[in-house]
């Protein structure tokens, strides 16, 4: 059901809100009741404190010490006794209710005072109360005073109270309460029930304190109340049931001839019918007292507990007497809180729900979006219903706005809205069985295509795992219908082939994708379920695909699908018998012709990831996939040959152009999977490099694919060195080394070409090699970080960054969906090398310095790359904190050197911005951040007093600059800063700018360090923002380093096990925290403006959004692979 708490936890518990007399906290009942007040057959006495018996078990009140009250003692000791008898029988569970009840209705027919004080006493003790209430405080004080001296009696120095405790003496304290209570009703439903006196005082008591400002007196109030109404409910439904029948009998006796009427018989039932009249209107009377007194302001209590108790009864009475709730006045109520969604599934309702789901169905649809995704996922099922049970509930725009959720990454939601979605779809079948799958595969596949998520069929396949799982799970059929020559629509074969490889992956690894909320371990008899089905995939698929390649080897998009098949049989099973390993050779054939006739990297990869697999040493026939694959390789390598043979000719025409590149791109991508160092293809490629930077005649189709075999060329000889002996790698290092400094000055020379993806390539190329060959700034690296890249290099690199990272976007592309496609994955790319250059700062390769030409835009691209600068500024803090701060300083000077001499305000501005925000990044721990704040503003005083000698005072007003990172110095730091100014700026003490940075050091200082390093955070509003939704990248290479689940991942073990950062202050604390989909930074300006010397929590954090579509590149982030 959907909870209560979906309502606004901030709603207060106000009873002022509803048009009801409330007179103190005593509900005025429409009854004709005689007076409470009773003469006490006691004398009275002084108040006393007395000392009550022990109650064990209570958490916190219900065994009171002692407890101050205003009648004698012994009536006060009495009725603690015998409260405590009732509720001893309803903690411990072990006395027959029944029982107790029938002592207790004895008991007040004897003494009613008597019996209805041990009644409110019982309430009192459920509550956790420590006081009692009196015979005399009953007789002369109103109900107000009497809670107001429980009040004062209350324990309140535990929030805990018996309906919430924990622990086994607890768990069914709470169903006991109710069934007391229920009894109770059900005791009484033939007399008391409608006296004036027993449940007239008690719902008014009741009725108090159900709006106290106490916690558990409203909670335990407002559920024995709610449960007192279903009760009277049930008893109000069998009255009216008898009414009708007392009526019904009394007309047909007075139907009867006259001779046959019998009038004392007649009388009888007139009579017995107007009692039961009678009875309707004091039921009627009760039930209107409690839902107005206690239902109205109850149901939306800001505890959620209430709120659910509420809406929990709520549902009960409109079951149990539909004819007296189940109407407008009252199931508006159910509207607005939409708890119980039980009513549709009986059919007698659904008339008089009309009114209600027109009424209330925009709501309903409003809420699959709350921000409680078990709210959403339950009104999902409320919303099937309503279609289901209804003929015209829900139109077709209404249906429309549920789809998207099966792509939502919360798996619940996404089953729900799948569920709906398959209702939907079948809904419009016409029953035949034998075409039924055939209809629905299609179905879906055009819905697939109608949505705007193409690159997510895993996740629509996981939503519909549970309720389409036999159509999902139909290769037979979807075979033949790829298969058949009648022919499909070619957006519909694509649609299906997408389809079918999403649900071959989910009946193989039996999980969700990666972003969903992953099950916990799979038991037995899943495991033995999953196995069954991957045999028969393996099964089905391996005669069926060497035929579906064949028809669609020309299409790439189709073609890179079905390859991923594959990796999804148990390939063992190609060894087992002659016929398979014919099948064997079809698909090598197929996928080797595949490769020679694409260029694209996509299906390059996937049929790389085939043939890799398939020549694992782990199988019979990888001999068989090593000779097929040394044919590909030889051919390839000797067709490359040839071609560059006329390409360094210079007589080389457009076909040797195109095979060269077509041969070249095979090889790159095999190179980033195998090791095909013995071919000594980089001796090739570095030529064709060096002929295209010398003579200017690049070719770009030929340039980027050699940049990537001459990289992975030097991963692979790297690899080679760690595993071979000392003696022999001193000498292979060397010549390692020599081919890694021509490698970098030709990629040098590639980063001022005019063609983009030959320059990003070789940056990307660069940044990769240096993080593996790189010499470290300090310290000793792995053996293979000799390489020390030259100053040029170094300014080469820092120049791309500003140049061609940290620029706009061309605003003048063509068409808009485009444009925005177009410059996303520009983002994308600008983000990935930015990435990849801060990992050289972080790793130690190049100076934590080189990180002013980042952090200097931190403000102007926070929305693009603010997370990425924020985590490397992070990361030096823990290499070195002193050197960070300075770092930050020399940003800011730097910034400050570049404005003109006639410097305006606005420039200004902007660089106190880019303060204030890098002043935030410190900690709030004032005194792990005294050394690195007090390094950076003796810096910046060092450099706004340059030129005091000889009278330039151009530096002067970087101090009010500097005085944005004075809120977080400490009063020692702030004195001897004080000093040090007034020492060198003694000249120009009366400077206004001297005299703001003094100012700055000066206000809302602290006496104490403690104090200053103990004040409490403050959480800052966070902004959610979707303008920056973008995709983290997940690797920073475009040379692919792909994941360690398949055989593109030698090249990037490679780089994890000799990379060394340089030493470090302190360790990590923990481990990077990347987000599964998108990233959102918002800004709060607002708050960035204020200046406190009471150091608030600045941390300036990244706002979180709720995320509704799963990404489509995988959890791994940057953040993770950045500084793992």
């Amino acid at each position: 059901m959907i909870s209560a708490s979906s309502m606004d936890e901030s709603e207060p518990y106000s009873s002022e809100d509803e048009d009801v007399s409330l007179t103190g906290s005593d509900f005025e009942f429409q009854l004709t009741t005689s007076k409470r007040k009773l003469n006490s057959t006691q004398g009275a006495a002084s108040p006393k404190r007395v000392r009550h018996p022990s109650v064990s078990g209570s958490s916190q009140s219900q065994t009171p010490e002692e407890s101050r009250g205003l009648g004698p003692h012994g009536a006060q000791t009495e009725g603690r006794a015998t409260a405590c008898h009732l509720y001893e029988a309803v903690r411990s569970g072990r006395s027959a209710l029944l029982t107790v009840i029938d002592d207790w209705l004895e008991e007040y027919r004897r003494d009613r005072e008597a019996g209805i004080l041990e009644l409110i006493n019982f309430v009192v003790q459920c509550s956790g109360c420590k006081g009692v209430v009196t015979r005399e405080m009953f007789s002369r004080l109103q109900n107000a005073d009497i809670i107001s001296h429980l009040t004062t009696e209350f324990n309140e120095d535990s929030v805990s109270y018996p309906l919430v405790s924990g622990g086994s003496q607890w768990r069914h304290f709470r169903e006991g309460v109710c069934e007391f209570v229920s009894l109770l009703v059900r005791g009484c439903r033939n007399s008391l029930l409608y006296d004036d006196f027993l449940f007239s005082s008690f719902i008014a008591l009741l009725t108090g304190l159900a709006d106290s400002q106490v916690r558990a007196f409203r909670h335990t109030s407002t559920l024995i109340t709610m449960r007192l109404m279903s009760s009277i409910v049930s008893v109000a439904a069998e009255v009216t049931a008898q009414a009708l029948m007392t009526r019904r009998r009394c007309e047909l006796e007075k139907n009867k001839p006259a001779e046959h009427r019998a009038i004392d018989r007649i009388e009888e039932l007139e009579g017995s019918y107007r009692e039961l009249l009678e009875h309707q209107e004091d039921l009627r009377s009760l039930m209107n007292g409690i839902f107005k007194g206690v239902f109205i302001h109850r149901y939306r209590d800001r505890v959620p507990e209430i709120r659910a108790v509420c809406m929990e009864e709520m549902g009960v009475w409109l079951r149990e007497n539909p004819a007296s709730f189940l109407n407008d006045e009252h199931l508006k109520y159910v509207g607005w809180m939409l708890h119980d969604k039980k009513l549709y599934v009986e059919k007698d309702f659904i008339s008089r729900l009309e009114l209600f789901t027109s009424r209330f169905k925009e709501r309903i649809l409003c809420m699959i979006l709350d921000k409680d995704s078990d709210v959403a996922v339950e009104t999902v099922k409320l919303l099937l219903l309503i279609k289901q049970q209804t003929d015209e509930g829900l139109s077709e725009e209404e249906c429309a706005a549920v789809y998207p959720l099966v792509f939502a990454t919360h798996r619940g939601l996404a089953c729900a809205a799948g569920r709906f979605l398959y209702h939907t779809l079948c809904s419009v079948l016409d029953g035949r069985s034998d075409k039924r799958s055939v209809s629905v595969l299609r179905l879906l596949a055009h819905f697939f295509i109608e949505s705007e998520y193409h690159e997510h069929a895993a996740y629509l396949v996981d939503s519909l795992w549970d309720v389409a799982g036999v159509e999902l799970k139909d290769w037979e059929l979807m075979t033949s219908l790829l298969l058949q020559e009648s022919g499909v629509e070619d957006e519909l074969e694509s649609a299906l082939i997408d389809i079918m490889m999403c649900a071959v992956r989910q009946a193989s690894e039996a999980t969700p994708p990666s972003s969903r909320v992953q099950r916990k371990n799979l038991t037995a008899r899943e495991k033995r379920l999953q196995a069954q089905e991957r045999r028969r995939i393996t099964n089905h698929f391996i005669p069926q695909l060497p035929q579906l390649l064949a028809k669609f080897s020309a299409d790439v998009g189709k073609v890179s699908c079905l390859l991923r098949a594959p990796l999804y049989f148990q390939l063992e099973v190609y060894g087992t018998s002659g016929r398979l390993e014919k099948c064997l050779d079809l698909l090598l054939s197929q996928v080797c012709d595949i490769m020679l006739k694409h260029r694209e990297e996509s299906v390059l990869e996937a049929c790389v990831r085939v043939l890799c697999a398939l020549c694992s040493d782990c199988y019979s026939f990888c001999g068989r996939a090593e000779r097929a694959v040394s044919q590909l390789l030889d051919s390839t390598v000797e067709k490359f040959s040839s071609n560059l043979a006329e390409i360094l000719q210079g007589s080389a025409d457009e076909d040797d152009l195109y095979g060269a590149a077509s041969s070249l791109n095979i090889l790159a991508v095999f190179s980033s999977a195998r090791d095909l160092t013995g071919r000594n293809l980089f001796e090739f490629c570095f030529q064709l490099l060096k002929m295209g930077i010398e003579t200017r005649e690049i070719h770009e189709k030929l340039m980027v694919p050699a940049l990537k075999c001459s990289v992975f060329h030097l991963f692979w000889k790297g690899t080679k060195i760690t595993q071979h002996s000392p003696a022999r790698d001193k000498a292979e290092l060397k010549r390692v080394m020599k081919a890694l400094h021509s490698f970098c000055v030709v990629c040098q020379s590639c980063l001022s070409v005019a063609q983009s993806r030959i320059r990003n390539q070789a940056f990307v190329c660069l940044c990769d090699v240096l993080l593996v060959f790189g010499k470290l700034c300090e310290g000793d690296g792995s053996p293979l970080q000799r390489f020390s890249p030259d100053d040029s290099l170094k300014a080469e690199m820092a120049s791309f960054i500003i140049d061609y990272v940290f620029s706009e976007p061309d605003e003048d592309l063509p068409g808009e969906e485009e444009c925005e496609e177009m410059k996303m994955a520009a983002l994308l790319q600008r983000r990935n090398q930015l990435a990849g250059y801060c990992k050289l700062i972080i790793h130690g390769v190049l100076e934590l310095r080189a990180a002013t030409d980042v952090l200097r835009y931190y403000n102007k691209f926070y929305r693009d790359f603010g997370d990425i600068i924020k985590e490397t500024l992070s990361k030096s803090k823990m290499i070195s904190s002193v050197e960070s701060a300075r770092t930050v300083c020399l940003c800011l000077q730097q910034l400050f050197s570049g404005l003109e001499q006639d410097r305006c305000d606005e420039e200004l501005t902007e660089i106190r911005l880019l303060a204030k925000k890098l002043a935030m990044n410190f900690s709030i721990n004032l005194r792990l951040i005294r050394k690195p704040l007090l390094a950076l503003h003796q810096d910046g005083i060092c450099f706004a007093s340059q030129g005091l000698d000889e009278g330039d005072l151009m530096n002067l007003s970087f101090l009010e600059i500097l005085s944005e990172f004075s809120f977080k110095l400490l009063q020692p730091e702030r004195k001897q800063l004080s000093l040090s100014l007034r020492r060198v700026f003694a000249s120009v003490i009366n400077s206004e700018f001297v005299r703001i940075y003094e100012r700055s050091l000066t206000s809302g200082s602290k006496e104490t360090p403690a104090a200053a390093a103990e004040t409490p955070s403050r959480k800052r509003r966070r902004t959610h923002s979707l303008t920056s939704s973008l995709e983290t990248p997940a690797v920073t290479s475009h040379t692919r380093r792909v994941d360690m689940d398949d055989d593109f991942t030698d090249g990037s073990v490679l780089r994890k096990s000799v990379i060394h950062s340089r030493p470090q202050s302190s360790p990590f604390s923990q481990s990077i925290q990347s987000h599964l989909s998108t990233l959102s930074l918002g800004h709060e300006d607002a708050s960035e403006d204020e200046e406190e010397p009471e150091i608030e929590d600045y941390d300036d954090e990244d706002s979180e959004l709720g995320i509704t579509l799963p990404s489509t590149h995988g959890s791994a982030s940057f953040l993770e692979d950045l500084f793992e």
